[in-house]
């Protein structure tokens, strides 16, 4: 069997994000690791939680990072785009914090360069969401990154499972429809959360990982 396996927003927990690999590398020997976005702020270990999704995947896993709002907030307050008091009440204190007040340029130029989604098959992977009423190639920066779904709420999503984070919530992990968000409010105190994906089968999570925050 091939699996895809998809995680929600990690928020500078470096503990959970460990104990989630052990439990991903016990799962399989190999596949594919999507990681939804949103490593950075709020949480005590930002610089951590970067210096390990920066490593080389382990021999026979590919690891993809997509970019969530708070690593373009990080940027843009580095780089101009941003108001940088912005970024710092919403959680960039805590990053600068974790890497004694000057992030490293590595770190950003990898941030930086993220891509803004995966797709495969079956399933559509994004940070946030996506805008309705609009085909796929005009979804923008700000529509993948910043996007919030009432509960309960689904579409079609371009006939594939739309798999995302950013809007946090204890009740999650939850499959609504064609959609799974992961953002499972770690960082607030509730836990981790991993969708397991079979490669050859279409839809939602098989099952799900979740670990403590």
């Amino acid at each position: 069997m091939s699996y895809t396996f998809a995680i929600g927003d990690i928020h500078g927990c470096i503990s959970p994000l460990r104990r989630m690999l052990t439990h991903i590398n016990a799962y399989a020997a190999s596949g594919t690791v999507v990681f939804l976005g949103d490593y950075v702020d709020r949480g005590p270990d930002s610089k951590a939680v970067l210096d390990t999704l920066i490593e080389e995947a382990p021999t026979g896993w590919r690891w993809i990072s997509l970019k969530g709002n708070h690593e373009d907030m990080m940027v843009g307050a580095q780089d101009g785009r941003h108001d940088e008091s912005w970024w710092l009440e919403n959680g960039g204190l805590e990053t600068l914090a974790s890497y004694g007040q000057e992030i490293l340029p590595s770190h950003l130029q990898w941030a930086a360069a993220l891509p803004l989604f995966y797709q495969d098959q079956y399933r559509l992977f994004v940070h946030a969401g996506v805008k309705e009423g609009a085909f796929f190639e005009d979804q923008t920066a700000e529509d993948l990154m910043w996007t919030r779904f009432p509960g309960g709420y689904s579409s079609e999503y371009w006939g594939k499972h739309l798999v995302h984070g950013h809007t946090p919530s204890p009740e999650n992990p939850q499959t609504t429809g064609n959609r799974t968000n992961l953002d499972s409010a770690c960082v607030f105190g509730g836990r981790l959360s991993c969708a397991v994906f079979d490669d050859k089968i279409p839809g939602g999570p098989i099952e799900f990982i979740e670990v403590a925050a």
